[in-house]
């Protein structure tokens, strides 16, 4: 007889075996303090500074949007109660898609329930409806675009990150009457480069190809009015879908796709993971609008974030910290070692206060292991040389501790 838990009990030691295994910490956020939390360690309450957050702007604190859900919640109350065709649609949802269509300057736009789900039944429902469609993917994409296009079991070519060249060359492969659409991110959240998105865009029209962008990391920071990366490069009307989240620097949660009228009807008349899925609380919407308003309204917030990455890269050079360059928000410091790297991150935790996730396998691949620093807007310049300082401390320790053992070197990208 097949022993289930005793597999599963084997699955789970490799992971710790090989130091990959995932521990989640009780983080209680406070709007008041943000991005410092409180978290419980022996018994007793701490506080930390929260690096890692994807809260980009604060707008999960921010009173205007607080105050719009709380509103609409005792208006509406806790959620929808239905999926989108029974009694899950509200003026709430039909405001922000018709927002979202008119930041995203596209025809229509359909909200999910994250952007993973929006991505992986988007990309699904048109390879599905589609056999013959090739994906053309970029090395580096997200899990949900992965597994939405697997799910869809049509043909997928790789082609090397951002590797313009590389993406030419199978586009060139493939006979002219063979549909294609080339799925790509806008920013990549791991490693923080961007991508060349004129570039991508040119080579679809090229070949005949549909675009399909994931502006997840960069819708709320990038643009005149925080649209994303296709906004700041003037490529809005050229790129024909675009997934993003309402979850990161909007501050609440949901996902949603923004393309022709067409297209959103499609996939909302045969998208299996929009069709059956209960709709988004509306008071949930009722804020993401009003989150989206107020980033539209100026760009301060986004110059302060900016701001603080620049002050972070400055000071990580001062102490001889190496990172990954790039032009995003994004600032990785290569550890190259899974155990290495939670034990840093276990560090500045317990002796310093500051909270940076490890990222490991599957995130990242293997020998790639990193912290991911994100400084937010309302982040203080005491607390980012802090960081710093602190983060310089571990590593001195660290390098003296085990120097005969020779350890992996911090190495920038």
């Amino acid at each position: 007889m097949f022993d289930y838990h005793a597999y599963f009990s084997r699955e789970l030691d490799r992971l710790k075996e090989k130091g990959v295994y995932r521990y989640f910490m009780n983080a209680e956020k406070s709007t008041r303090n943000f991005p410092v939390f409180f978290y419980e360690r022996n018994g007793k309450s701490n506080r930390a500074v929260n690096f890692c957050s994807n809260d980009y702007l604060g707008m999960s604190v921010e009173e205007e949007v607080i105050g719009r859900l709380s509103f609409v919640l005792h208006q509406s109350g806790t959620g929808s109660g239905g999926t989108r065709n029974i009694s899950g649609t509200t003026s709430h949802h039909q405001s922000l898609e018709h927002a979202l269509a008119l930041w995203h300057r596209k025809e229509s736009a359909l909200l999910f329930g994250s952007a993973y789900l929006a991505n992986l039944t988007t990309l699904q429902t048109i390879g599905r409806r589609i056999p013959e469609l090739v994906f053309l993917s970029d090395e580096r994409n997200h899990a949900s675009m992965i597994e939405g296009m697997r799910g869809a079991r049509n043909q997928r070519r790789v082609f090397r990150h951002n590797d313009m060249a590389h993406l030419e060359e199978l586009l060139s492969e493939l006979p002219a009457d063979r549909p294609r659409i080339v799925v790509f991110e806008s920013v990549y959240s791991m490693n923080g480069s961007v991508a060349p998105v004129q570039d991508i865009i040119r080579l679809a029209k090229k070949y005949h190809a549909l675009t399909y962008i994931d502006e997840v990391h960069a819708v709320g920071l990038y643009g005149s009015s925080g649209a994303g990366i296709c906004e700041q490069e003037g490529l809005l009307d050229q790129i024909d879908i675009v997934n993003a989240t309402l979850a990161k620097a909007v501050g609440v949660i949901g996902g949603y796709i923004a393309a022709s009228q067409t297209i959103i009807d499609f996939i909302r008349s045969y998208g299996s993971g929009f069709i059956f899925t209960t709709s988004l609380p509306p008071a949930v919407c009722a804020a993401a609008e009003r989150s989206i308003q107020l980033i539209q309204r100026g760009s301060s917030l986004r110059s302060s974030v900016f701001g603080h990455v620049n002050y972070l890269r400055r000071l990580l050079k001062e102490a001889g910290i190496s990172y990954t360059d790039n032009t995003s928000h994004i600032t990785p410091v290569l550890v190259r070692d899974p155990v290495k790297c939670k034990a840093i991150a276990d560090a500045l935790l317990m002796e310093h206060g500051i909270y940076v996730q490890p990222v490991n396998q599957p995130t990242v691949p293997a020998g790639e292991e990193c912290l991911r620093l994100i400084v937010t807007a309302k982040h203080t310049r005491e607390q980012v040389q802090h960081l710093v300082t602190s983060l310089k401390q571990i590593l001195i320790e660290e390098s003296t501790d085990h120097m005969q053992s020779q350890p992996a070197q911090l190495t920038a990208g």
